[in-house]
């Protein structure tokens, strides 16, 4: 069952994004938003979590979180609400890691 994993907290924090990427299946997206966009940042040891899982077409980020925290990222796919509405819609199932 495909799933859209959305993560808004920093992952300077905790291990929320290492638990979620080890638990992504192949046709899993995720979602980053809020505080979670930072694990884009060039030269972050987060951001080369993501260019190694491969996530190619199913990574995104919240534009205005990102805009709001001046990242700007090629490795993530920026998406406003309206296509994050899409993307949850466009998945069997959503799964926020509060």
């Amino acid at each position: 069952m495909p799933t859209l994993h959305v993560i808004s907290h920093s992952p300077f924090g905790d291990d929320r994004l290492g638990s979620c990427l080890r638990l992504l299946g192949s046709d899993d997206a995720l979602l980053l938003c809020g505080d979670a966009v930072y694990a884009l940042r060039d030269g972050a040891e987060t951001q080369q979590q993501l260019q190694n899982a491969k996530l190619e077409q199913r990574l995104f980020a919240l534009d205005e979180d990102l805009q709001a925290r001046a990242i700007i990222s090629s490795l993530a796919n920026a998406v406003d609400y309206q296509a994050f509405v899409a993307l949850s819609l466009q998945y069997d199932k959503v799964n926020s890691w509060l």
